[in-house]
């Protein structure tokens, strides 16, 4: 296992409609269920599990996930992603994610909880055929510290890379400093505590759904701030301020309520572990 804290690797495929496991393997503080069938669709559902309850200092975590052709998989967490102090190393997880054609990935993690002089980087690459479709999510908590103060973590950085045949075409970078960034101030949180982002791959994304999610969106409220982005390829992206985890998914269900509606006619099924 090298230097890794833990380990897991899950590689799935279609089989007759249904998405089995190929090969899984993992090893260390990194786990994952047996599979979940909510529905008669033949989506997988699993959930990763961390068995130490949190990321202490120095962890390092990798994940390689791979969907063969037409497979499909909703991917989450048992719980919030935990990071402990880190007074020596900063924690590092790193995702590689292969879909190839016609195959279709929702990752949705529960929201990161970066604790007081906390230090996490993560790192997902995601390689798609051009036919695969690709939801992603991320939601990132102000902290925890046992006096209640807010960005009282030292660092929180989270960067995306999409890669179709082999060129990048989208490239998210978020790096959160309190130290030296007025976070709760204009051109920051403005105000808000909570970040949540989203990112959707499909051909089927076209500007007539992209109008479709704007109306989604209440602009006339003070609960959050939403800003719709289109990509070079179909696709959008989504970044939400908000006060509250629950504001935020609110707004996810709804776009991936849609979107099963418009594209797959298949019913939403919860997520909610709690």
């Amino acid at each position: 296992m090298g230097d890794w804290t833990g380990v897991l690797h899950l590689n799935a495929e279609d089989r007759k409609g249904k998405t089995v496991a190929k090969n899984v393997y993992f090893q260390g503080a990194f786990k994952v269920m047996r599979p979940i069938y909510h529905d008669d669709s033949g989506r997988a559902c699993y959930y990763l599990l961390n068995p130490g309850g949190g990321y202490l200092d120095g962890d390092r975590y990798q994940m390689k996930i791979s969907l063969a052709e037409n497979a499909k998989m909703t991917l989450t967490t048992q719980g919030a992603t935990k990071v402990y102090k880190t007074p020596t190393h900063f924690v590092y997880q790193e995702s590689e994610i292969s879909l190839q054609a016609g195959s279709y990935l929702e990752y949705f993690p529960d929201q990161l909880i970066a604790y007081q002089n906390a230090h996490y980087k993560q790192k997902n690459v995601f390689r798609m055929d051009p036919t695969a479709t690709l939801l992603y999510t991320d939601i990132i908590t102000p902290g925890w510290s046992p006096k209640g103060e807010r960005f009282s973590y030292k660092t929180v950085q989270l960067l995306n890379e999409i890669y179709m045949d082999d060129e990048l075409v989208v490239y998210d970078h978020l790096k959160l400093n309190p130290a030296v960034q007025n976070l709760p101030g204009l051109g920051f949180m403005e105000g808000f505590t909570h970040l949540g982002s989203m990112i959707v791959v499909d051909q089927k994304i076209n500007n007539p759904f992209l109008d479709q999610l704007y109306s989604l969106i209440d602009e006339n409220t003070f609960d959050y701030k939403v800003g719709l982005s289109s990509l070079q390829v179909p696709g959008f992206t989504i970044r939400i301020f908000a006060n509250s985890t629950q504001n935020i998914e609110k707004i996810f269900l709804s776009i991936h309520r849609l979107i099963s509606d418009e594209w797959f006619q298949a019913k939403q099924y919860s997520l909610r572990k709690y």
